[in-house]
């Protein structure tokens, strides 16, 4: 069989630059993506708005988020709704009313249909709010002003629009607005997280058995202890934990309480958060070289928990009420500490080199005496490194 003639230098390029091109382009969202605390920051005037919008989590849940408008308040405006002291939780509800899930710049503000828009904020969003209660009202005013309120508060668009902030368009846009919005529903009372009975929670929602486990074993505490700086709970439903209840009494005293809280996680993650972080996550039960630790992995809408011996699917969300939030989940995380990792599938034989035809070692140490082989490859390896360098100097501007 005659071997097929060598790349040119113009070939090899040709095929090389669109792969690094694609490259290129995967890299960029990340270029792209903001940080409102970073935003803020550069504005004194909202340094008291900007410290609770992260006291409350709601500067992660933003910075999550491809499209976002936050409407500002400044340091004068904050005293009003702080001199209400309000819990955390509940302040989290009237400053969520200031997060909308759409993006509003300036000149869209002053462009809306039939001057008036209802648009759904984050209070909206992650379901705290009931019926239409998380709603604001956005209605183009007499001389130029855009008028902003909550649209349960009796139509009182008490707050108007003072300035643009920050705008990288239809990815987030920052506006101030002169006063904070606010309404009977996001001011009502919420559980302080001393108020919060894990086990009364869990066992009211599906996850009773999970529940008598932890209270029986000690490991209610230390899940007790953890919730003022928040926490996350995997809680394993009955059925589940019914059919590994065998493997469950074979276990000390002690493994028994690092598997439950193998199911904790010391920090408040919403679903949008737990969506956005695949990568390693330490537990409640992570003690240095014990690292008891699992991988976060999104496999579409799913949200997939892989400790290496089995693989649990988060199905559902008992509880979201920051600092706590409880997943259901469809089997009992084992983590490899204390159960055999599931053995890796064997790799299928690698196929036999197919003979080469008589001549082809020849023509190609010839090919490669003649430097064509070897300068094609340096000609590649320089223009890989431009091409790499251009596109990390754009992903680090």
């Amino acid at each position: 069989m005659k071997p097929a003639p060598p790349l040119s230098s113009a070939g090899a390029l040709a095929l090389s630059l669109p792969l690094l091109l694609c490259l290129c382009l995967s890299l960029a969202p990340a270029a792209d993506a903001h940080n409102i605390t970073r935003i803020l920051a550069k504005h004194p005037e909202f340094s008291t708005f900007n410290h609770y919008l992260t006291a409350t989590h709601l500067a992660a849940e933003i910075n999550r988020r491809l499209t976002i408008t936050v409407l500002a308040v400044d340091n004068a405006a904050m005293n009003a709704i702080l001199d209400k002291h309000l819990s955390i939780g509940t302040l989290k509800n009237v400053l969520s009313l200031h997060v909308l899930v759409d993006y509003f710049g300036t000149k869209k503000l002053h462009q809306i249909s039939n001057g008036t828009t209802l648009t759904s904020t984050m209070y909206q969003a992650t379901g705290a709010a009931a019926g239409t209660s998380g709603y604001i009202n956005i209605t183009d005013l007499k001389g130029g002003k855009v008028g902003f309120g909550a649209e349960d508060n009796g139509g009182d668009l008490n707050a108007v629009f003072v300035k643009s902030v920050a705008e990288i368009p239809y990815n987030i846009s920052v506006l101030q607005i002169s006063q904070v919005m606010t309404s009977p529903e996001a001011e009502a009372p919420t559980p302080s997280p001393s108020d919060l009975n894990i086990t009364a929670i869990l066992s009211k929602q599906g996850c009773k058995s999970f529940a008598d486990l932890i209270s029986a074993s000690g490991a209610l505490k230390t899940f007790d202890d953890n919730l003022e700086g928040g926490l996350t709970v995997f809680c394993a439903s009955d059925g589940a934990l019914s059919a590994f209840m065998p493997k469950y009494k074979n276990l000390t005293a002690a493994h028994k309480v690092s598997l439950l809280l193998y199911h904790g996680v010391p920090v408040y993650q919403s679903l949008q958060m737990l969506k956005s972080n695949n990568g390693v996550m330490n537990t409640l039960a992570t003690d240095g070289a014990s690292k008891y630790d699992f991988t976060v992995q999104n496999d579409g809408e799913d949200v997939k928990l892989e400790t290496k011996v089995v693989t649990a699917t988060v199905t559902g969300t008992v509880i979201d009420q920051d600092p706590l939030i409880v997943y259901k989940i469809d089997k009992v995380l084992q983590p490899r500490e204390l159960f055999k990792a599931a053995k890796a599938e064997a790799d299928a034989p690698a196929p036999p080199a197919a003979d080469s035809p008589e001549g082809d070692s020849a023509d190609q140490t010839a090919d490669n005496s003649n430097g064509v082989g070897g300068g094609l490859l340096a000609e590649v390896r320089v223009v890989v490194g431009v091409v790499l360098s251009l596109c990390l100097s754009v992903v680090f501007l």
